[in-house]
């Protein structure tokens, strides 16, 4: 059994699944370095406009498999303990850095368990539907540690910092409804809806430019960090001069006025 699995189909949205269902889809040391490969793939790949992330059987993912035997395959192992949890820990964490810089966005499809690097991946998405059965824990604190791949950065940013720091700290579990109350994930769905709601979303995004969509992507998380709204703005306007001068751009006006579907060339 594969442990990663991506499809891509014609309408341009991929779905990536993690397939270790009978571990809960915690992530083994080889399954990261697929995760990684699968990525870099996709960041390249113009046919793919939008990527779904989801789970196999009953869980997202439940976190590292703490019996995944160690150290991980890139790193000497004869290097010093403290020294092979960072190159651990520092191959592990540019997982949340590609999702970010995929141009594609990424839909979290939570289904179930999102639970320690599981929850990182569910916030490092650009958009997160969960099933009514979705729980996002914490649960980096049973490895002996708190946080990591980013979560005290994203968290805050999602739902507050003072809302981050009980759910970072305590790691109580926050189930669907909360989730979608505060922010966390965009809306709650069945469970026997949630992929087919998700691919509906990406299907919209779809809809729309293809170098629109990515800039506006690349403009979301940019302006996270920029000191000024003069520096916001210019950002999404050197996004809209590159964007307008597609031809894709001109076949969105048209199909516009001519109340059809939009024919993209990525051109």
């Amino acid at each position: 059994m594969t442990d990663l699995l991506c499809e891509r189909s014609d309408d341009g949205i991929a779905t990536l699944t993690l397939n270790r269902p009978d571990a809960l889809n915690a992530f083994s040391f080889p399954m990261y370095e697929a995760l990684i490969a699968q990525l870099e793939a996709l960041r390249h790949d113009a046919g793919t406009r939008v990527l779904i992330v989801t789970g196999a059987g009953r869980a997202f993912c439940a976190g590292h498999d703490l019996r995944s035997p160690g150290p991980a395959p890139w790193v000497d192992p004869a290097l010093g303990k403290p020294y092979v949890a960072k190159h651990s820990i520092t191959r592990i964490a540019q997982i949340p850095l590609l999702m970010r810089q995929l141009p594609q966005p990424v839909i979290a499809a939570v289904n179930g368990a999102a639970a320690g690097i599981g929850f990182a991946f569910a916030l490092a998405a650009d958009l997160c539907l969960a099933a009514q059965s979705a729980k996002f824990v914490n649960s980096i604190h049973n490895a002996g540690t708190g946080h990591e791949l980013g979560m005290s950065w994203m968290l805050p940013r999602a739902v507050g910092t003072q809302r981050a720091a009980e759910i970072l700290l305590t790691a109580r579990p926050v189930l669907a409804d909360e989730a979608a109350r505060i922010g966390l994930a965009l809306r709650v769905v069945p469970d026997d809806r949630l992929l087919a709601e998700a691919r509906e979303l990406a299907a919209a995004i779809c809809a729309n430019v293809p170098l629109g969509v990515w800039l506006t992507k690349q403009s979301l998380w940019l302006n996270q960090g920029v000191a000024s709204l003069e520096a916001a703005c210019e950002i999404e306007s050197r996004a809209v001069f590159q964007a307008q001068a597609t031809e894709d751009a001109a076949e969105k006006r048209q199909a516009y006025f001519e109340k059809r579907a939009p024919r993209f060339g990525n051109r």
